[in-house]
């Protein structure tokens, strides 16, 4: 399991688009991830589970991984986040 903090950057947070985008990255990999935010744990590869966690900007969420490409899942996902969404 690889498990990885990160503060998320754009203003409207994990919102519609950007979730989409996130969701669509967390799919590329094979491994379970998760994204954890304060108690509650969603699959990150569920968009209603994302939207559900009603991240904002400015707020901290783990990103969790477990299997075979468990750390380029989590790496990438919060190079995504880090980088605004921007592709």
């Amino acid at each position: 399991m690889f498990v990885k903090e990160v503060s998320v950057q754009n203003q409207v947070g994990l919102h519609a688009r950007p979730a989409t985008f996130f969701i669509q990255k967390a799919n590329e990999f094979k491994s379970s991830i998760w994204v954890e935010k304060e108690e509650r744990r969603v699959n990150a590869k569920s968009l209603l589970g994302v939207l559900s966690l009603g991240i904002v900007g400015g707020t901290t969420i783990k990103v969790i991984a477990d299997g075979p490409d468990e750390q380029q899942a989590v790496e990438g996902l919060v190079g995504l986040v880090e980088s605004g969404f921007a592709d």
